[in-house]
């Protein structure tokens, strides 16, 4: 039985005081949470803050992303080492928006996933089509290219560790939501995929999450499909009732 992950990725959102606020708010509900694994993904600034507000709880830190190198000229970016020294456990690599407004290929994605398994992160790789792609037919298609080639020369023992986060993007920040059988039907296509590259017992390990406008309303629904794990919860997870109440449905 795969454990639910819920994580929370703030984006560019939240001063270091306001994540503060958030992160304490979310604390009082879910600091005792052992049912499901809380995420949660502040920016850089705040992940030292946010680390020692989650301290001695059952709340993970995760990043929104990270650097290949360990380390050297590359002005404005992060490592796995500076991550593991803030206590993060997760980090978030090939988001939509990261492929879409920074150009970030599977290669670059395959590179980082890689770089995260090395430092002992736990990255959550994220696929997902676009709306003129699923327009086409082409979402398996995109997303198995994705997967493999993000995932590339990576063995069963490390992709075990490894969480996949389907995103559809034309459910991202809007007001769409894959159906939760779209959902399904998809998450079930990607563990067919991991089944392909690894074997049918890594595949049932690890762990799938929906991302694409997620909430309270349509949480339940959504995490009660047989091949759904958990969600990545952009928007929502910035409101701390609206993160509970998707915990608690998982």
């Amino acid at each position: 039985m795969r454990k639910k992950i819920v994580a929370g990725n703030w984006k560019m959102n939240k001063t270091v005081s306001e994540a503060k606020h958030l992160a304490e708010a979310i604390k009082n509900d879910l600091a005792e949470c052992r049912e499901v694994d809380v995420v949660l993904c502040p920016p850089f600034i705040a992940l030292k803050t946010v680390s020692e507000m989650i301290e001695g709880t059952h709340i993970d830190l995760g990043a929104q992303n990270m650097h290949w190198e360990k380390s050297g000229a590359y002005t404005g970016e992060i490592s796995a080492e500076m991550l593991r020294a803030l206590y993060c456990h997760y980090v978030i690599l090939g988001h939509s928006e990261r492929r879409a407004y920074f150009h970030e290929t599977d290669e670059v994605v395959n590179k980082k996933t890689k770089a995260a398994l090395a430092a002992h992160l736990r990255p959550i790789v994220c696929v997902g089509e676009t709306l003129e792609q699923r327009e086409h037919n082409e979402t398996e298609h995109v997303v198995e290219t994705q997967i493999r080639n993000s995932l590339a020369h990576i063995g069963p023992e490390q992709l075990v560790d490894t969480i996949i986060a389907y995103e559809p993007v034309w459910a991202i920040g809007t007001r769409h939501t894959a159906t939760p059988d779209q959902a399904q039907k998809v998450h079930a296509f990607i563990r067919k995929i991991l089944t392909q590259m690894a074997d049918e017992h890594i595949a049932q390990t690890i762990r799938i999450q929906y991302g694409g406008s997620m909430k309270p309303s349509n949480a339940k629904d959504l995490l009660g499909q047989p091949d759904i794990d958990g969600g990545l919860i952009g928007g929502a997870s910035l409101d701390p009732i609206s993160f509970v109440e998707i915990v608690q449905a998982s």
